[in-house]
């Protein structure tokens, strides 16, 4: 936190009351802790995207190329041509403000312009400007006349509030579930982003972790050698827990499915945890059903930061999985726990690098399911396709082992609003765990509230926004918590998994995150195991304290 702000502080600080000036009056104040730093020009180099130079949000001079403005215009004119919807986004708004109230930004910052129909209508004021009749007829009367029609020039510091809320949005589309008009508001901050990008103004954490995805294949630039280390050092502790040694193949051609995860899952707590969950469940279903599922240190990443930079950087990130598994010559993909990458793949796959015919139509070779919703891209997400196996009682389950737990689960924007992806879950958590509860109606689900980090806005330098942005959630949390003592908040979402436990540290200490997958390990008996006294995590399973007593008195 920039100020070390306390819960109780910060929460003091949200004071959500009409400023005194009109929003266009109202001049952009860049706030220490609610930015990102500015994109290293290494990175930017790197993708080919232009003006790549070292400039900074805080100071007064960002050292824009000297025909910025020209350049913005161009690229927005080209992709109101490109993308009809942005067009009919810009036109139809009538602002009643019933997206206002829905954005967890505004919610915890207070900020008028973090209401999803002002955040818009920061572009959409340029829109009229530029390229509406009405906007240049009146303009050319009177500059004052210009507020009339909601238009305003492109400036300077239009371009800074541009970049500074348009960083402000995690694209979780919440609002437009309450939009009557339907405008996705998720879409003009995409556009927003990459009008941005034509002038090098992104951010650090989305422009590297895209570099390194480039140049090895995952976000955090890990090595092949380094990524099948981790791997190893997960069997080991797997064979700590269990006394079986799984071993997991790699790049293995021929296979039967190629299943693919966010390398945060590799490398990053608790996401390690549900790591060691799919290398637990695959080792099962080979020894029991002798189903081959590989992993690739070329498409070691699941997950796309191309997202928040540009639908062609969007489409190159995705086509490298899809290439894996042509090389490889696999049936179909299985998916691990992440958002945006669910988000991608269901939304944007078909038009962008599809459809993969040279892969089947996914048919579980355990159930003989064949997940008709998959036939287009060709992936199976791991919630589908664990549910798929309960369901028809493939997996020996002991969910007592999670006794200790009372969970609830945490809908990822993207996995929800954007795929639809809501009982699978909860019926695999249901069945291994005894205890679950679910958060207010009007927080999950399609409603469901975001992280608060999420579209690459999961730093530490805008820990204050993050925290803020947060606070919904955590409020739903803490109800449940309170009320059913709920310990443990469930997702599938390898940023959730990174953006919650930071989040429930600050607002409810007493609550930590974990992945389904890793619920699932915890419950599975393994074929041959030892005496599970242990979970995932190496801490006692239930009752198993008692039980060394007993054993010591003997």
């Amino acid at each position: 936190m920039s100020e070390d702000l306390t819960p109780e502080e910060l929460l003091s600080s949200i004071a959500p009351k009409p400023p005194e000036a009109g929003w266009m009056d109202t001049p952009v104040d860049i706030k220490k802790g609610t930015y990102c730093y500015a994109a290293k020009p290494a990175s930017v180099e790197y993708l080919g995207l232009p003006h790549a130079r070292q400039w900074n949000p805080a100071e007064e001079d960002w050292n824009l190329p000297e025909n910025w403005k020209e350049i913005i215009t161009q690229g927005f004119r080209e992709r109101l041509d490109r993308f009809r919807s942005v067009k009919v986004f810009m036109d139809i708004c009538v602002r009643c403000g019933a997206c206002a109230d829905k954005c967890h930004f505004f919610i915890g910052t207070g900020d008028p312009k973090n209401m999803p129909v002002l955040r818009a209508e920061l572009l959409r004021s340029v829109y009229r400007n530029d390229f509406t009749a009405a906007g240049k007829i009146i303009g050319s009367i009177s500059k004052n006349f210009k507020k009339m029609v909601g238009a305003r020039e492109l400036t300077v510091d239009v371009l800074k509030e541009w970049w500074y809320y348009l960083f402000q949005c995690t694209e979780c589309r919440r609002c437009s579930v309450f939009c009557p008009y339907g405008i996705d508001t998720a879409e003009i901050t995409i556009m927003g982003r990459e009008l941005l990008n034509l002038i090098g103004l992104n951010i650090d954490w989305i422009a590297t972790p895209v570099a390194n995805c480039y140049r090895t294949g995952n976000h955090l630039g890990i090595q092949p050698h380094a990524y099948m280390d981790m791997i190893d050092f997960f069997t080991d502790e797997i064979e700590e827990i269990t006394g079986i040694k799984v071993e997991p193949s790699f790049m293995k051609k021929g296979a039967d499915i190629l299943f693919i995860t966010p390398s945060g899952d590799v490398f990053a707590d608790p996401g390690t945890f549900t790591c060691m969950g799919y290398m637990m469940l695959f080792h099962y279903l080979k020894e029991q059903y002798g189903l081959d599922i590989t992993w690739s240190t070329y498409a070691s990443e699941g997950g796309n930061f191309g997202f928040f930079t540009s639908h062609e950087t969007m489409k190159r990130l995705n086509s490298k999985m899809y290439a894996e598994a042509k090389r490889l010559g696999v049936k179909w993909i299985l998916g691990g726990e992440c958002g945006h990458m669910w988000r991608i793949v269901h939304q944007y796959m078909d038009t962008m690098n599809g459809p993969p015919d040279f892969l089947e139509v996914p048919v579980s070779p355990v159930t003989g399911t064949v997940f008709e919703n998959a036939k287009a891209t060709k992936m199976v997400h791991i919630a589908e396709f664990i549910a798929d196996l309960i369901k028809h009682d493939k997996l020996e389950l002991d969910p007592s082992r999670n006794d200790h737990l009372t969970v609830t689960f945490h809908d990822s924007c993207n996995t929800a609003r954007g795929m639809g992806l809501f009982e699978e879950p909860r019926y695999v958590i249901k069945n291994v765990c005894n205890n679950y509860y679910e958060m207010p109606a009007n927080t999950i689900r399609e409603q469901t509230f975001c992280c608060g980090s999420g579209s690459g806005l999961n730093a530490g330098e805008n820990m204050d926004l993050r925290m803020q942005g947060g606070l919904p959630r955590a409020n739903a949390v803490k109800y449940v918590h309170e009320k059913h003592g709920v310990n443990m908040l469930g997702c599938v979402c390898a940023i959730d998994r990174a953006a919650l436990t930071t989040l429930m540290e600050y607002w409810v200490p007493d609550v930590e995150v974990t992945g389904m997958t890793e619920l699932v390990a915890n419950a599975m008996i393994l074929p041959g195991e030892q005496k599970r006294t242990m979970n995932l995590r190496s801490e006692e399973l239930p009752g198993m304290e008692e039980e060394d007593a007993e054993e010591e008195d003997v």
